[in-house]
Order: structure tokens, then C-alpha cells, then sequence
């Protein structure tokens, strides 16, 4: 603590001590660390501190790696009233998927926001997905009807996962659709969450059309790189 008059300098050795400690956190331990039920409600009190005029959020910066078809971005925010300050860096390289890649790879640094030391880094590929679905599943929440039974998500990424695991978490989901332009892919998807269990349903089918997937849904999420829209609204029902 400073007091007027007294230097606030720590001592070399616990200076020394503070400054090398630094936590690195794999993609398991933050699927440990934190549930979706526990992200919805973070990213509800991030998004409040936004609208309230305490984030600091610059606009993201963005560089093109046009060799590779790929972009980086660089996003830095500081919350004041939780006192919460990092950055992430994402990159989106859609070729990654003939090499058998994830399109997204993350990475989030988190530093101190009283002294500005590193305290963490960790994978962002997963909290990504993550904090995706949680924004989902908060909106879900505040707004769809309380009596939503059917999903349907397009894309059958890693963010379509988290997109349903989301909405699940927060409306009592019977049945979910999944569309993809790769059909192996959205199948792969329903074999994967149909075994996942908690709140997700074993009523997961892959639509073979846009319109299939929607025209029962209450709640859509779309999780996709599509330049152009992926269905009509007229195919959608009253509330959805």
C-alpha cells in the first residue's frame, strides 16, 4: 500500500518473485476452469459493463496474411469496473480445412491491471468457442420465448458445438437441427453432441436443406464463414 511520503517500490526479492510468476493454461484446464453456465453469466456482466460506458474495447486490429488467404486479429480490452484487462490474438485461415485443420486458432494473454505485469496466457482457440456460445446463450435468455423447444445451428464447427451446448443451457431444448454445406461434417456433429449428455438432447438431426433446419426452429445460431446468407426468412416461423 502507498503512504504519502514512503516509496511504494517492493523489496528486489519479492520484486524479482512477482514479475516470473506467469500461468499458462492448455485448452483442458480452461474446459475445467470455467462452464458454460458460469461463461453466460461472465460475458452477461462484460456486455453490461459495455453498454454502460465501462469497457475500454479499441477498435480490433487486422492483418491481412493475403499469401495464405488468412487474417489476424489483435483485440485488447480493459473492464473498469471489474478491473479486467487482457488481449487476445485470433487467426482465421479458411484453408486450414484442406489440411485437416481448425479454421480458428486463439490465443488470450491476461495482465495485471493494477502493475500491467503478464499474469497469464492461455489457449484461446477453445475459449473462443466458448465465449461465442455464452454470447449466444445469454441473448437466448434475454430474448427468445420461454417456451423454445427446437434449435438449429448452421455450421458444424467448433463454434456450432458451443453454440448449442448454449442454448441448451438456458431453454429446455427437445430437438436441434444441424445444417452444413458438408454433409460428413454435420453428421460427424449429431454422433459427437448426441453423446455429449447434461442438458444437450439426443434429438439432434442433420437437415438436408436451409429450409429443413429451420422451419421448426424457436431458436437459429448461425456459426459459419458464409459471404452470403445461409436461409430465407420466409421459411421461418412465427417467434422464432
Amino acid at each position: 500500500q502507498g503512504v504519502r511520503g514512503r516509496s511504494r517500490e517492493l523489496p528486489t526479492h519479492l520484486r524479482s518473485a512477482f514479475l516470473m510468476k506467469l500461468r499458462v493454461l492448455s485448452q483442458n484446464d480452461v474446459r475445467r476452469a470455467v462452464s458454460m453456465a458460469q461463461a453466460i453469466e461472465i460475458v452477461k456482466g462484460a456486455f453490461a459493463q459495455l453498454s454502460a460506458g465501462q469497457a475500454v474495447v479499441p477498435i480490433r486490429t487486422q492483418l491481412q496474411v493475403a499469401r495464405h488467404e488468412g487474417i489476424t486479429l489483435f483485440m485488447p480490452a480493459y473492464l473498469q469496473e471489474s478491473d479486467d484487462l487482457g488481449v487476445k490474438i485470433v487467426s482465421v485461415f479458411p484453408r486450414n480445412l484442406e489440411m485437416g485443420l481448425p479454421t480458428i486458432h486463439a490465443l488470450v494473454a491476461v495482465v495485471n491491471a493494477e502493475t500491467g505485469c503478464p499474469a497469464a496466457v492461455m489457449d484461446g482457440t477453445y475459449l473462443t468457442a466458448l465465449r461465442t456460445g455464452a454470447a449466444s446463450g445469454a441473448a437466448t435468455d434475454l430474448l427468445a420465448r420461454t417456451d423454445a423447444r427446437v434449435a438449429a445451428i448452421f455450421g458444424a464447427g467448433a463454434q456450432g458445438r458451443t453454440q448449442l451446448e448454449a442454448v441448451c443451457q438456458v431453454r429446455d431444448i427437445e430437438k436441434a437441427w444441424v445444417y452444413d454445406v458438408n454433409r460428413e461434417a454435420a453428421e460427424k456433429y449429431v454422433a459427437e453432441m448426441q453423446g455429449r449428455g447434461g442438458r444437450i438432447p439426443k434429438d439432434i438431426v442433420a437437415a438436408s436443406s436451409p429450409a429443413e433446419a429451420v422451419r421448426e426452429a424457436d431458436v437459429i445460431c448461425t456459426a459459419t464463414t458464409s459471404k452470403s446468407p445461409v436461409f430465407a426468412d420466409a421459411d421461418l416461423k412465427a417467434g422464432v
